[in-house]
Protein backbone atom coordinates (compact mmCIF):
# COMPACT_ATOMS: atom_id res chain seq x y z
CA UNK A 1 0.00 0.00 0.00
CA UNK A 2 1.36 3.38 -1.01
CA UNK A 3 0.99 6.21 1.48
CA UNK A 4 0.81 9.75 0.14
CA UNK A 5 1.69 12.86 2.13
CA UNK A 6 -1.20 15.05 3.26
CA UNK A 7 -2.23 17.84 0.92
CA UNK A 8 -2.05 21.46 1.89
CA UNK A 9 -5.45 23.15 2.16
CA UNK A 10 -4.75 25.32 -0.90
CA UNK A 11 -4.30 22.35 -3.25
CA UNK A 12 -7.22 20.23 -4.40
CA UNK A 13 -6.72 16.46 -4.77
CA UNK A 14 -6.99 16.71 -8.57
CA UNK A 15 -3.95 19.03 -8.64
CA UNK A 16 -1.94 16.57 -6.57
CA UNK A 17 -2.97 13.71 -8.86
CA UNK A 18 -1.88 15.68 -11.92
CA UNK A 19 1.53 16.28 -10.35
CA UNK A 20 1.86 12.58 -9.54
CA UNK A 21 0.93 11.62 -13.13
CA UNK A 22 3.46 14.10 -14.50
CA UNK A 23 6.16 12.65 -12.24
CA UNK A 24 5.32 9.11 -13.41
CA UNK A 25 5.47 10.18 -17.06
CA UNK A 26 8.87 11.81 -16.48
CA UNK A 27 10.17 8.62 -14.90
CA UNK A 28 8.73 6.59 -17.77
CA UNK A 29 10.56 8.79 -20.29
CA UNK A 30 13.79 8.33 -18.35
CA UNK A 31 13.32 4.56 -18.12
CA UNK A 32 12.49 4.38 -21.82
CA UNK A 33 15.80 6.00 -22.71
CA UNK A 34 17.65 3.70 -20.31
CA UNK A 35 15.98 0.62 -21.79
CA UNK A 36 16.88 1.78 -25.32
CA UNK A 37 20.49 2.32 -24.24
CA UNK A 38 20.53 -1.18 -22.76
CA UNK A 39 19.49 -2.59 -26.14
CA UNK A 40 15.92 -3.56 -25.31
CA UNK A 41 13.75 -3.33 -28.39
CA UNK A 42 16.53 -3.76 -30.94
CA UNK A 43 15.59 -5.96 -33.85
CA UNK A 44 16.94 -9.47 -33.64
CA UNK A 45 18.38 -11.09 -36.72
CA UNK A 46 16.24 -14.21 -36.33
CA UNK A 47 12.91 -12.46 -37.06
CA UNK A 48 13.93 -10.18 -39.91
CA UNK A 49 10.79 -8.02 -39.62
CA UNK A 50 12.30 -5.02 -41.39
CA UNK A 51 11.46 -1.36 -40.80
CA UNK A 52 8.06 -2.12 -39.27
CA UNK A 53 9.63 -4.20 -36.55
CA UNK A 54 11.98 -1.34 -35.68
CA UNK A 55 9.11 1.13 -35.46
CA UNK A 56 6.92 -1.03 -33.25
CA UNK A 57 9.86 -2.01 -31.05
CA UNK A 58 10.06 1.61 -29.87
CA UNK A 59 6.36 1.48 -28.90
CA UNK A 60 7.04 -1.70 -26.94
CA UNK A 61 9.91 -0.06 -25.05
CA UNK A 62 7.74 2.97 -24.22
CA UNK A 63 4.93 0.74 -22.97
CA UNK A 64 7.29 -1.32 -20.84
CA UNK A 65 8.83 1.85 -19.39
CA UNK A 66 5.36 3.19 -18.46
CA UNK A 67 4.45 -0.12 -16.86
CA UNK A 68 7.69 -0.06 -14.86
CA UNK A 69 7.13 3.53 -13.72
CA UNK A 70 3.50 2.85 -12.71
CA UNK A 71 4.49 -0.20 -10.68
CA UNK A 72 7.02 1.73 -8.62
CA UNK A 73 9.91 2.02 -11.05
CA UNK A 74 13.23 3.03 -9.57
CA UNK A 75 11.74 5.60 -7.19
CA UNK A 76 12.43 8.60 -9.39
CA UNK A 77 8.76 9.56 -9.76
CA UNK A 78 8.30 9.84 -5.99
CA UNK A 79 11.34 12.11 -5.70
CA UNK A 80 10.07 14.25 -8.59
CA UNK A 81 6.58 14.38 -7.09
CA UNK A 82 7.86 15.46 -3.67
CA UNK A 83 10.05 18.12 -5.28
CA UNK A 84 7.15 19.50 -7.34
CA UNK A 85 4.92 19.56 -4.25
CA UNK A 86 7.54 21.55 -2.35
CA UNK A 87 7.92 24.02 -5.21
CA UNK A 88 4.19 24.57 -5.54
CA UNK A 89 3.77 24.99 -1.78
CA UNK A 90 6.45 27.69 -1.84
CA UNK A 91 4.60 29.58 -4.57
CA UNK A 92 1.11 29.08 -3.09
CA UNK A 93 -0.40 27.78 -6.31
Amino acid sequence: MKVSPPLSPSQPPAYSQKLREAAIELEAAFLSEMLKSAGLGKARQSFGGGAGEDQFASFLVQHQARALARSGGVGLSEILYQSMMEKTDAKDV
